[in-house]
């Protein structure tokens, strides 16, 4: 299916416009959850994923959440790329955009799904391997809980998986083999 741009060329604008290798990984990871999470309820991988990899190009010059997505969506826009892609990444921050919401399975699943790539990593760094591979599905619920680590990781955003139609659960299970599958690519192998 062509959604406006092929993954190769959304590789080369994310390198455009991230620049720390740490962004330019959680988009990476937010890529292949959104890949594993499209699988479960039966979604196109590729146009989920795109929407994983490209969810953050305005994050480093536009910190401040409440204009953070908005010059990605004018981007993403001007490229073509599909409107339902656009749609999800917007929403992801619904700080920039108030009085909407996020209102499909597509949209709550990038916000928990790009959320938790941050609590998994700092799960992993915690480890005195600090690799992926050592990390239970069984620590990333634990860690949920603990509201002071990783708190930047919003909780009720991770929970919003479950209004995308999947379990707390699972969606840690499914998230944490997702990032797993790519550690090496993460720097966490």
């Amino acid at each position: 299916m062509n959604y406006g741009i092929t993954r190769e060329e959304a590789i080369e604008l994310v390198k455009g416009h991230v620049k720390t290798a740490n962004m330019f990984n959680h988009c990476l990871a937010a890529e292949a959850v959104m890949r594993k999470l499209a699988e479960r309820v039966g979604e196109d991988p590729d146009k989920w994923g795109l929407a994983g990899l490209l969810h953050d190009l305005d994050a480093e010059t536009h910190t401040d959440l409440d204009v953070h997505t908005r010059e990605t969506a004018r981007i993403l826009s001007e490229q073509g790329l599909d409107e339902e892609i656009i749609e999800a990444i917007r929403l992801h921050n619904e700080q920039a955009h108030p009085g909407e919401k996020r209102s499909t399975q597509f949209q709550h699943l990038l916000a928990a799904g790009e959320t938790i790539t941050g609590l998994i990593v700092a799960t992993a760094l915690v480890y005195p391997d600090k690799k992926l591979a050592s990390v239970k599905p069984k620590s990333v619920r634990k860690r949920i809980k603990e509201k002071a680590f990783a708190a930047g990781a919003n909780r009720d955003i991770i929970r919003e998986c479950e209004e995308g139609g999947i379990p707390l659960d699972e969606f840690c299970n499914l998230s944490l083999e997702a990032m797993q599958d790519i550690a090496d690519q993460l720097g966490l192998s």
